[in-house]
């Protein structure tokens, strides 16, 4: 290796620092002149400079405790967007967003009104916020009134929402610490209006209000989102109530005598919510750029992917996102490190870390809404690498496969170079009918590509699949696979030294 992991860390963090000059008179360890003679082959050089040790010192310092989970927008996201940039200005690419490295994008930055909130049963007394009623989380700040009559739905399993009666009308739910995520997803799908849990007649534990006190903070200090002209969410959903009441509040909607499960209960529920602010915050993508050595094949761009954000920090509890994506990140670094080796390809290279993937692509969104290129240039194709550090070492997923109706010339290299690093041959993915990687068609809509190829450009999705530990705190560096994270981002080398024909099958 041209430098070693202890001064590779020290110049990324003198650049980071706008210590440039540090950076640029540390003799012979600066970065070589890409058009200087080189003896190996270009990709050889550049295949040789991607080393597990070096992925492994950075991801100990994206996915360390000290980086609290990288969210969407925090300090730490901020630190870690810094340390990327830092890495790609001693690389020596040039900004990817004009003059500059950092792409920021607007969000939405909204809180309730704690004071506006109200809630009644039939038009009766006024239920007291944290007392009678209260969010189980910060979902759902928006304005929204809701006023329909209940439906008794049991303890929510799958069937316990198919009463046609249920439409139009809240779902009522005897909860025992059921995940309130699948309550939502199965009572939309009956078509409620929202859900109320509470505590059934033999439940014991800990009352409704006392269990979720705090789970609501976000929504009263300011909840961020996408910003939206129609006021949905990103996912283009109308906001969904979700409730929990108190024993006595139960017990003044309805009595155990009166219930059956998919029976209305006589009366109705009102909820009432405002929300204020309107502000903004700004998230941020990193952008580098390599500009190509061909006059007219450098117009053409072919992007790099990855988001650098995770989930935060819950309840105190770091979720460090090693793998989630942690791989990813630090793989697409050990890229732009292979590209210095490499020199200018005849295309142009933009690698590209997004923020906001864990939202709901929000970063990529952003980007592919509004492409940062130079003027005369434009996106030809997308490659993107999300969780590649995990589960067995031959284990890769790719999509488009040849399965799906958009499958095309990157996943086809995709195939061929993931073979010759190892990946392919396990018995998923033979079990899926493919000889080499296995099917990630069922993500295709969930990383950053999907965004990229409403530019109307193949794209192609690297994926390791999920484990135990996605998105828990166990998803931790000392559990991640180094060398695979490196045959990896060899893959996306040799995908992108083939991408330098004349024409392109793609």
């Amino acid at each position: 290796m041209a430098i070693t992991t202890l001064l590779h860390s020290i110049l990324t963090l003198a650049a980071g620092l706008g210590l440039t000059s540090l950076a640029t008179t540390a003799g012979a360890a600066a970065p070589q002149d890409p058009a200087a003679p080189q003896s190996a082959p270009a990709v050889e050089r550049a295949l040789e400079d991607i080393a597990a040790n070096e992925i492994k010192a950075d991801i100990f310092f994206i996915a360390s405790d000290a980086m609290g989970g990288r969210d969407t927008v925090s300090a730490e996201q901020r630190i870690a967007a810094r340390f990327i940039r830092g890495r790609l200005q001693y690389l020596g690419f040039k900004p990817g967003n004009g003059d500059k490295f950092l792409y920021e994008y607007p969000l939405a930055k909204n809180a309730l009104d704690r004071d506006a909130l109200t809630a009644n049963i039939s038009g009766g007394d006024s239920l007291k916020y944290g007392t009678d009623y209260c969010f189980p989380d910060s979902f759902g700040v928006s304005d929204l009134t809701t006023d329909a009559g209940v439906v008794y739905c049991a303890n929510g399993d799958r069937g316990d929402f198919e009463s046609e009666a249920l439409a139009g009308n809240w779902a009522l739910v005897d909860w025992s610490d059921q995940n309130i995520y699948r309550l939502r997803s199965r009572a939309r799908k009956g078509k409620a209006v929202g859900i109320l849990i509470g505590p059934g007649s033999d439940f014991e534990g800990t009352g409704m209000i006392e269990r979720f006190a705090g789970n609501d903070e976000a929504a009263f200090v300011g909840r961020i989102s996408y910003p939206s002209s129609a006021g949905r969410s990103t996912r283009g959903r109308e906001p969904f109530p979700v409730l929990a009441i108190s024993k006595s509040t139960r017990a003044s909607l309805v009595s155990d005598s009166e219930l059956s499960k998919g029976a209305a209960i006589a009366g109705t529920f009102a909820e009432k919510r405002s929300i204020v602010g309107g502000g903004t915050i700004l998230a941020e993508n990193v952008c580098g750029f390599w500009p190509g050595s061909d006059p007219e094949l450098s117009k053409e761009v072919l992007i790099v992917s990855a988001h650098y954000d995770h989930v935060g920090t819950r309840d105190g509890v770091v979720y460090n996102g090693a793998d989630d994506n942690g791989s990813g990140t630090t793989g697409l670094l050990s890229i732009a490190s292979a590209l210095k080796e490499y020199g200018p390809m005849r295309r142009s290279v933009l690698l590209i870390w997004v923020s906001g993937e864990e939202k709901g692509l929000w970063g990529s969104k952003a980007w592919a809404s509004n492409p940062s290129l130079p003027e005369g240039y434009s996106a030809i194709a997308a490659i993107n690498i999300d969780m590649i550090g995990r589960n067995a070492p031959n284990v890769m997923y790719v999509t488009p496969s040849p399965n799906h109706k958009d499958y095309n010339g990157l996943t086809r290299l995709a195939e061929k170079f993931g073979a010759e690093e190892g990946f392919g041959d396990f018995p998923e993915g033979r079990e899926q009918g493919f000889e080499g990687l296995g099917s990630a068609d069922p993500y295709y809509m969930r990383s950053d590509h999907a965004e990229f190829a409403k530019m109307d450009i193949p794209v192609c999705f690297l994926f390791a699949g999920e484990h135990e530990d996605y998105h828990q705190p166990g998803d931790t560096p000392d559990k991640i696979d180094y060398d695979k994270i490196r045959r990896t981002a060899r893959t996306v080398v040799k995908m992108l030294d083939a991408l330098q024909e004349d024409k392109l099958d793609m």
